[in-house]
């Protein structure tokens, strides 16, 4: 029978160990976010309605993102045993320079609408971690600005071909002069997808106060503060604002883009050149045999096609395709370091976060970028370690199957694959 006793406060001391309290409010937050899933929690709690729908949202019906992420969810890996990996290697060369980790920031448009440090935030956080920073065409950030806050790290850009062809070749122009090593030439917006949620927000640029975004901005009065508090917002290449950001694409991007575009700016930038936005095998084969340096699959975070291919699952086709030389990086509904992981095991040499990063700015500002990193890193370290691979290197498809949940059953590419057999 156990024998009670009563507790002598000095050992009921020894059991009792209080916490310090953090008195800082941004850290305490962030500390306690253990996901990028708890990021966009927080974010969502501090950040107006209209702005944080247009960084959340997809097309549509939003198909597109929601089976990206998905399919993420449906991997599974492999692990071997009696293969320890006490140290791990999450550093990578990619196009022709270093990166720590598997991943850098993907462009992201309209960033300082989001939170007001914007893409500063992110570029200062990627030089921080030793990872690659990608300014958009439509930053809120000028390219000498990005190179101010990155100053020694990589930069890239990447570049919509405009109506006023000009506007693109001058901001080619500045970006090589800037030190910037890669283009990311984007292909998948010949015009705008229909993002539904910004038209039901009104969401329009700049913002547009109705009584419903004032009722949704008293309980966030430091984003508005922020907000009218600092620097105007320029964009890189829109001499004119006023619209929803859909109507603001239309009008400046052309749908007749072409390889003849292509062939035009690669004379005009000296570095690396990737294709943003390839969808199919074919068009990843062609792209190589054009003598690109890579290219990214990716649907656009889900924002423009709906119901568009999925590109981890089109990712170990393109790789068994156009080789083992060829740079293939992907995008779109990365959310945990697990993902990349999976990525780097199916062919991809590197991988680009959008939505990650801006949860974590719309969290706490530069600091939230460097827990989203903080975050990835973390997740990759113990993937690695749990699968019994000490590098990336090491990583191949042997670790992940990809479990069916979409099986095409008719038309387009699944009666090409069946008059291929």
């Amino acid at each position: 029978m156990v024998t009670r006793q009563v507790p002598k406060p000095s050992e009921l001391l020894e059991l009792m160990k209080f916490k310090k309290p953090e008195l800082d409010g941004r850290k305490r937050r962030l500390d306690a976010a253990l996901t990028i899933d708890d990021l966009r929690t927080i974010a969502k709690r501090r950040t107006p309605k209209a702005a944080f729908d247009y960084t959340d949202g997809a097309a549509e019906g939003e198909l597109s993102l929601t089976r990206a992420r998905q399919a993420f969810q449906d991997v599974e890996f492999h692990p071997g045993i009696f293969k320890p990996a006490p140290d791990v290697d999450t550093s990578i060369d990619i196009l022709g320079g270093p990166s720590a980790l598997p991943f850098g920031i993907a462009p992201t448009g309209f960033t300082r609408l989001m939170q007001t440090e914007g893409e500063e935030a992110g570029a200062g956080a990627a030089a921080a971690a030793g990872i690659p920073f990608t300014l958009s065409t439509l930053g809120t950030t000028s390219i000498e600005g990005v190179k101010a806050a990155n100053p020694n790290g990589r930069n890239w850009f990447q570049l919509y071909v405009m109506r006023d062809r000009e506007i693109s070749y001058e901001l080619t122009r500045r970006a090589a002069a800037a030190g910037f090593d890669t283009l990311h030439f984007t292909v998948d917006t010949p015009v705008a997808g229909a993002r539904l949620r910004d038209k039901r927000n009104g969401f329009a640029i700049p913002p547009q106060l109705t009584l419903g975004t004032i009722i949704n901005a008293i309980p966030r009065p430091w984003w508005w503060w922020d907000f009218l508090t600092t620097p105007k917002l320029e964009f890189a290449s829109l001499s004119t604002t006023g619209g929803t950001v859909g109507e603001l694409l239309d009008a400046a991007m052309d749908p007749t883009i072409s390889y003849d575009d292509l062939a035009v700016i690669r004379d005009l930038w000296p570095g690396k050149i990737v294709i943003k936005g390839v969808q199919n095998v074919e068009d990843s084969v062609k792209l190589r045999d054009a003598g690109v340096d890579g290219i990214v699959l990716s649907n656009h975070g889900g924002r423009q096609l709906d119901r568009a291919p999925i590109p981890f699952h089109l990712l170990p086709k393109v790789r068994r395709e156009v080789g083992d030389d060829f740079t293939v990086m992907i995008d779109t509904g990365i959310m945990n370091g697990a993902d990349i992981v999976a990525s780097v095991a199916l062919g991809a040499d590197f991988t680009l976060i959008g939505r990650a990063y801006l949860y974590g700015l719309m969290a706490g500002g530069r600091q939230g970028v460097d827990r989203t990193i903080a975050i990835l890193r973390t997740e990759i370290e113990r993937t690695m370690r749990l699968l019994g691979v000490a590098s990336l290197a090491e990583l191949e498809p042997a670790h992940v199957t990809q479990l069916a949940r979409l099986v095409p059953v008719g038309g387009g590419a699944a009666n090409a694959a069946l008059a291929a057999r």
